[in-house]
């Protein structure tokens, strides 16, 4: 059975990332080149894990409003594909994730304090609370995995592509030999990672 193809889109950005990254940009210009007819949302993400996430519940909500058609896909990378298995978790939706942070709470337990953006001069500082929000915020079990395609890169130099590729064993999986966590080579996956949200 054919793939319904998405109408909206919403792009999660990574920890200190924002939507001016690489693969934020490439997203958005392949969209405009193939499927100019899906909205698409990249939103700057909050500090906070909670706000993060109601931010995107407040996305996804605004679009029902105004499309109850509207058929929904999510692309999140890094702690973006952490908050993106949740959102898919709670709505059905497709989701394909990038390199996904699988236990953001213990990872980011040593980034407590003043953090800099990757992009342009913007501070923030990561509170010991947010590590909390993490907790409650993991998704568990997967429900659907068959809604999820993940890309895990071996050659992750931040995250452990072995956990990666256990927590999402049962998901459309792709295991890249070499690469790294920012997936530099993003623009060569993209047709396969669109395929999958129906848009060939």
């Amino acid at each position: 059975m054919p793939i319904a193809p998405i109408t909206h889109l919403l792009y999660l950005h990574g920890f200190r990332s924002s939507p001016a990254s690489a693969k934020a940009q490439q997203t958005l210009a392949w969209l405009q080149a193939h499927a100019p007819q899906v909205r698409c949302a990249c939103p700057q993400l909050p500090p906070s894990p909670r706000e993060a996430m109601d931010l995107a519940h407040a996305q996804v909500q605004a679009w029902q409003l105004t499309d109850a058609t509207a058929q929904l896909g999510v692309i999140g990378s890094s702690l973006g594909g952490f908050y993106a298995t949740r959102l898919a978790q709670e709505t059905g939706c497709r989701a394909a994730l990038v390199n996904p942070a699988v236990d953001p709470a213990r990872l980011l337990a040593d980034h407590i304090g003043e953090q800099r953006s990757f992009h342009g001069d913007d501070v923030f500082f990561f509170r010991p609370e947010f590590i909390d929000e993490l907790r409650a915020l993991h998704a568990g079990p997967l429900r659907w995995p068959q809604r999820l395609q993940v890309h895990v890169a071996q050659g992750d130099e931040v995250l452990d592509w072995r956990e990666m590729a256990q927590r999402y064993a049962a998901a459309q999986l792709h295991v890249l030999p070499g690469g790294d966590h920012a997936l530099s080579d993003y623009p060569r996956h993209l047709p396969v990672l669109m395929a999958f949200l129906g848009l060939a």
